[in-house]
């Protein structure tokens, strides 16, 4: 009935490329089968003692279980503040320039709806993390898709990038407002260096437009890569903000806690929306994240040792099935590129096929955006064994 009512937001938004995936995967695992899942990054540690402690603790508490602020509660912001100024150097007032959010999936989308105009236009590298685009679409703006390039050690070739942008900039109609950055990237798992948002936030008071910068995973690097913050720059905070979640550094996913700082007018819009769409996160969680923040992070150096380590032994074993993937240098995932005698199936078929025959889900890489039609991407979520027998799972469906 009522046809004509028409839901112009969700039909802007394409089918979920994951959807078909998950529904084989879950048909499979009802079947009995047992699948090893690659195929979200959903961290499959445990959340540091320490913090779990806390957050029992404070939800014992009189006066814990009531209504919170949305932006976060004092402690927790002051908290955000230490860790720019211990991790990068970086001074943040906790009052104008630091949002905490329900992970930093929410506070993109909801700064999105409250900074874009019908019709604006927002620059996204592709492939790209979902969420990167369709947030602005379902905020009522428009995207414009850049190719991001890179070399095979998944580095960033940051002469191609402001070549591209420059050109980008200049042929859109209307001027774009807004650029994303995401570093390291997802799903790539590409890498940029100090250098790049130097010269990316210059071009940005130039052309006048905002970055928004996603660094989630920028504890999970290796071979002695160190991710940098935009805020770093001098003058970055005119133009920038970023976002971070504690989900993947602390095994925190679930608890969905993250933030957003930078750019005080950014800031002061996202703290604006969310005052009207919730009452922040449950008051326990937000203490228990202020004590990962704050206190020793040995635990975030364990969770990225293991990352470390089952990334070694994955690249290992694919590679003696025939299946030659390159190192990243950061983040939970290997972008992987299909292998050649399985490339003209494309990334959605191989997936489905990987599935149905190996019981082993991956994420086709389309569902990041066409250029990653050729990639899967392989989440570092199970243990070395399981590991092991999908590399053997694998090798099967390689020569049948």
């Amino acid at each position: 009935m009522f046809d004509e009512i028409r839901f112009n937001t969700i039909e802007r938004l394409p089918n979920y490329v994951f959807a078909e995936v998950n529904a084989i995967k879950m048909n499979a695992r009802r079947l009995g089968k047992d699948i090893i899942d690659f195929s979200m990054g959903n961290p499959d540690g445990k959340t540091p003692q320490h913090i779990i402690d806390k957050l029992c603790e404070s939800a014992n508490k009189d006066k814990t279980s009531g209504y919170s602020a949305s932006i976060g509660i004092f402690k927790l912001r002051l908290a955000i503040c230490d860790w720019y100024q211990r991790k990068y150097n970086v001074s943040l007032d906790p009052e104008t320039e630091v949002v905490a959010t329900m992970g930093s999936k929410e506070g993109f989308v909801n700064l999105a709806r409250a900074i874009i105009n019908p019709g604006d236009v927002a620059i996204v590298p592709t492939p790209a993390y979902p969420i990167h685009t369709q947030a602005f679409i379902i905020a009522g703006g428009n995207v414009v898709k850049m190719p991001l390039i890179y070399n095979e050690n998944f580095e960033l070739d940051e002469d191609k990038f402001f070549q591209i942008l420059n050109t980008t900039l200049q042929e859109s109609v209307p001027k774009p407002k807004y650029l994303v950055v995401n570093f390291p990237h997802n799903p790539t798992t590409v890498i940029c260096e100090k250098s790049f948002y130097e010269k990316l936030v210059q071009i940005a008071k130039k052309e006048r437009f905002y970055i928004i910068s996603d660094i989630a995973y920028a504890d999970l690097t290796y071979n002695s890569y160190k991710t940098p913050s935009i805020l770093e720059i001098d003058g970055a905070k005119d133009v920038a903000v970023e976002t971070y979640t504690l989900s993947k550094s602390y095994n925190m996913a679930g608890w969905r806690v993250g933030f957003v700082a930078g750019n005080k007018r950014l800031i002061n819009a996202l703290k604006k929306i969310k005052s009207w769409f919730d009452y922040g996160m449950y008051t326990p969680i937000q203490v228990a994240a202020t004590v990962a923040l704050n206190s020793d992070q040995s635990c975030v150096e364990k969770i990225r040792l293991n990352y470390e380590k089952r990334m070694q032994v994955l690249i290992e074993s694919f590679s003696n099935i025939g299946w030659n993937l390159s190192k990243p240098k950061a983040s939970m995932f290997v972008w992987a590129k299909l292998p050649p005698q399985k490339a003209y199936l494309k990334s959605l078929e191989f997936s489905k096929q990987l599935l149905q025959e190996a019981n082993v889900a991956v994420s086709p890489g389309v569902g990041f955006g066409e250029a990653g039609d050729d990639y899967v991407r392989i989440a570092l979520i199970e243990n070395e064994n399981r590991i092991r027998q999908a590399s053997r799972n694998i090798k099967k469906y390689l020569k049948e």
